[in-house]
């Protein structure tokens, strides 16, 4: 009858990989990108359009990552921001909203990548 029950604390034990850490910090930066880049554009955070949008341009993302990895596009993890960026306009601009090239970081290389390897 008056058992004290402990409180169960779930540790987050992917939270102890490396290269999970690394993506998270991605994630982040990935986040900071589209949030800048949606302000930027005056683009409600409660814009209906925004989901698929973020699906286009997440499939875009996944598509050229690895292969910016491999042709050492990307040399450290602040890198997926702009690469992400890029994808976010791509899949705004498949949905009819023109992204300014001013608001995108000027990256060359990473745009030359990008037109190379995007359909």
């Amino acid at each position: 009858m008056g058992q004290k029950q402990k409180a169960v604390f779930f540790e987050d034990d992917w939270g102890h990989d490396p290269s999970v850490r690394s993506m998270r910090r991605v994630f982040s930066f990935m986040e900071e990108a589209q949030h800048g880049l949606l302000g930027s554009l005056n683009i409600s955070p409660f814009d209906k359009r925004l989901r698929s949008i973020r699906e286009k341009a997440l499939e875009l993302f996944e598509q050229v990552w690895p292969l910016s990895i491999q042709q050492k596009i990307i040399s450290s993890e602040r890198d997926g921001a702009p690469l992400y960026a890029y994808c976010l306009a791509r899949a705004l601009g498949s949905v009819g909203v023109e992204v300014p090239k001013e608001l995108l970081p000027k990256e060359e290389k990473m745009i030359r990548f990008l037109k190379e390897k995007l359909p």
